[in-house]
């Protein structure tokens, strides 16, 4: 089936499947967020991206195989409510941003920074720090070598906007430079994006916005 990335609280996963990489996409909790499952096709080792909640479905949707790594996007709560219950089944390593990981109450066994390479299996995803949503968020991209790039945003990218900055202009003004020089700048319109909540998008469908993402503040 064609994956179209929607999913939601209660309903099945989206199977998004490239020729090195499984990701798989199914939405949890009160606050219907995405956790995504990436699984290297040549080794069968898998990556969590956001154990947000709900651990009994993840460790479902996980199997039997588990996972050798969770990636936290950022601090917020919301993005990290099965975490402690997910590493203890899994005995997975733990990655977040360097500046976000003491804001997370699960010890963060590798401290992320801009331009540090995780690795699921022999897949690479290129991690990319955005500073506004919360100091240390991190994004990661994996540049597929058959076709387009895909980018896990967090919540510092969603159809229609950059994550909330609640309001305060400076911090706008730092997660727009950096979702900008370090996203837009960097990838093509053709890359793939998986956000944090709700559906996916492109670049190349958010690109025309800009201007007005900046008019308006937020």
């Amino acid at each position: 089936m064609t994956y179209s990335g929607e999913v939601r609280v209660g309903g099945p996963a989206d199977v998004h499947e490239l020729k090195d990489l499984m990701i798989t996409k199914i939405a949890v909790g009160p606050m219907d967020n995405n956790a995504y499952l990436l699984r290297c096709r040549a080794t069968d080792e898998q990556l969590l991206i956001d154990a947000a909640n709900d651990a009994h479905t993840l460790l479902g949707t996980i199997g039997d195989d588990g996972i050798a790594s969770v990636v936290t996007t950022h601090q917020h709560g919301d993005h990290w409510q099965a975490l402690a219950e997910v590493v203890a089944a899994t005995g997975a390593r733990t990655y977040a941003g360097r500046d976000d990981a003491d804001g997370i109450p699960v010890p963060t066994d590798v401290r992320v920074d801009d331009g540090d390479v995780i690795r699921v299996g022999q897949v690479e995803l290129v991690a990319r720090h955005l500073v506004g949503h919360t100091p240390g968020s991190i994004a990661l991209v994996y540049d597929d070598p058959h076709g387009h790039p895909h980018v896990f945003t967090g919540d510092c990218l969603f159809p229609g906007g950059v994550g909330n900055t609640r309001k305060d202009p400076e911090a706008f003004a730092r997660l727009i430079h950096d979702v900008e020089t370090k996203i837009f700048d960097t990838l093509p319109d053709e890359t793939w994006v998986y956000p944090g909540h709700g559906n996916d998008t492109t670049l190349g469908a958010e690109r025309p916005h800009l201007p007005e993402w900046h008019a308006r503040g937020w």
